[in-house]
């Protein structure tokens, strides 16, 4: 009776237990029906019922497993097609991507750093001799993308009251498509000449401790617009080994107005004249290092009170530059043509440069000649610069230190007329970093 109960209950379980339970439920029928047997049988004769009985349940065994066959049977297509009824399981989420970070290796800003200390003196009454800092000079150039660079130079220096001062010397965006075409916007070194664009705000890129008399810079007494704020388009010129380059540049002139006015015009032009500025070279390639070319300038000036005043520069030059020598030749005009005046005033001037490097040690000598006439109508009253004859020789030896450091000791003499000559002695440190 109660393995009847057992089996019953088996039976009534739900399919799913059925299945997973059967075999083991056919197997613990035989061992309790073999039991119960063994313990009802006396020791002599087994009753004959029970035998029937395990016939009966072994029958029923069967046919359980004949319908558990028939359900297994039955679920495996049922579970196959759940499967592929079954709704595929959700996309795993990307991983976060990280953003693009810059290759350091290509940075875009380039800084490279000029500076100088000047221990100097002359025979001038009432000068001193001074330890004196030189321009510190910042050129910083930007590879804005394949065709276009930005450039400029950011000098800190200081005047003759000691305050130090910071001026934009340079600030360009160039376009760069090909060689044969290029173009920069904003205020640039004007091409007149070979040293004006060849030595920029530094003296330890430059061979002796200072410029030429006639390419000092604007705030120096100079008496050239060295700098001009407009366009300038340079390149070659289809020539073969010739070499031959061109400059072509528009700009706003150099202020005449007034001696109080900024030399360079960066913001406002003082009239509706445009500087012009036209330049030739060639850099032939059967001699290394030559560079023979010229340029001419033309602008008209309005001082206050005056009439317009025409200013036309000719400027020719043949230079050779080498690692180990170097011979700078160059000779301008300037000429001063005031309206409804019949006198043209004309400053011409020349400086010849050479130097020999023998390993660490560079000696150099330079003549220079500036001849202004003592009335000149812009040279005096408005840039404040020296007028009348200056001219004489400088000697010096420049030692490199090493690749970024170099000692410079140079001595000048200047003849000036009817005034007494200078002498002047300088030593100075230049380092670039």
């Amino acid at each position: 009776m109660k393995l009847r109960k057992f089996l019953t209950v088996k039976i009534l379980l739900a399919p799913e237990l059925r299945i997973t339970a059967m075999p083991m439920v056919s197997l613990l029928i035989v061992i309790l029906a073999s039991a119960g047997a063994l313990s009802a049988q006396p020791a002599a004769d087994p009753p004959h019922p029970d035998q029937q009985t395990i016939q009966t349940l072994m029958e029923r065994i069967d046919r359980l497993e004949a319908r558990v066959a028939q359900l297994e049977g039955a679920k495996r297509p049922a579970t196959t097609e759940t499967t592929a009824q079954a709704p595929s399981p959700p996309e795993p989420m990307p991983a976060t991507v990280e953003p693009e970070r810059m290759d350091l290796s290509k940075t875009l800003l380039h800084i490279r750093g000029f500076g100088d200390v000047t221990y100097h003196g002359d025979n001038r009454k009432g000068d001193t001799t001074s330890f004196s800092l030189g321009q510190l000079n910042l050129f910083v150039t930007s590879d804005v993308s394949e065709k276009f660079r930005f450039l400029s130079e950011i000098v800190f220096e200081a005047g003759p009251d000691n305050a130090v001062g910071v001026d934009v010397e340079r600030l360009l965006l160039q376009y760069s498509p090909n060689d044969y075409f290029n173009l920069s916007a904003g205020r640039y070194h004007t091409a007149i000449g070979y040293y004006n664009t060849a030595y920029h705000h530094s003296t330890w890129l430059q061979t002796a401790t200072g410029r030429p008399l006639l390419f000092e810079f604007e705030d120096k007494g100079g008496i050239l617009p060295i700098h001009n704020v407009g366009v300038s388009a340079t390149g070659l010129i289809p020539s073969g080994s010739l070499g031959l380059h061109y400059v072509a540049e528009v700009g706003n002139g150099r202020a005449s107005s007034s001696a109080r006015a900024e030399a360079v015009q960066n913001l406002v032009d003082e009239n509706n004249l445009k500087a012009f500025n036209l330049a030739l070279f060639v850099r032939p390639e059967k001699i290394r290092g030559l560079q023979v070319g010229f340029s001419g300038y033309r602008d008209v000036l309005t001082p206050l009170n005056q009439s317009r005043i025409g200013e036309t520069i000719l400027d020719a030059y043949g230079v050779i530059v080498r690692p180990n020598f170097e011979w700078l030749n160059e000779a301008l005009v300037i000429r001063h043509a005031p309206e409804g005046l019949s006198r043209v005033f004309q400053t011409p001037g020349f400086y010849s440069q050479v130097s020999k490097r023998f390993g660490s040690y560079r000696p150099y000598f330079r003549y220079q000649y500036v001849n202004a006439p003592d009335h000149e109508p812009i040279f005096g009253p408005v840039y404040n610069a020296p007028v009348g004859l200056r001219h004489g020789p400088s000697a010096g030896l420049r030692y490199d230190a090493s690749e970024s450091v170099a000692v410079k000791l140079q001595y000048d003499y200047t003849l000036l007329r009817n005034q007494q000559a200078i002498s002047g002695l300088a030593l100075q440190l230049g380092f670039t970093f």
